[in-house]
């Protein structure tokens, strides 16, 4: 995937979780910066789980696709979210704790 693929797929994300969780983030290092964008993948399944968005889901789980080394998600339902995220981009919950309460 290419990065003006990977930006549009992050500005997507950060205007679905500004809308529904309140979170600013930075969608140009989102998309540049991998650990920045596994931790904001990361946060947005979190909510999706808690809150049953499909939609949300799925724009998490396919920028978390687009990140370099990430492998392909498979695809999920809300009852099989939790096994689908921990297989598309493994090592966010790691990154997360990093930038989720942080500055950004």
């Amino acid at each position: 995937m290419n990065d003006s693929e990977r930006l549009a797929i992050a500005a997507h994300l950060h205007v679905a979780l500004r809308r529904k969780t309140g979170r600013v983030t930075d969608t140009e290092w989102m998309a540049s910066d991998t650990a920045y964008g596994q931790a904001m993948a990361q946060f947005a399944l979190n909510h999706a789980r808690s809150h049953q968005d499909a939609e949300l889901e799925r724009l998490a789980l396919r920028f978390a696709a687009s990140l370099p080394g990430a492998p392909a998600p498979a695809a999920a339902t809300m009852g099989t979210a939790g096994a689908a995220a921990d297989a598309a981009a493994p090592g966010l919950v790691a990154s997360a704790k990093r930038y989720v309460g942080g500055l950004r």
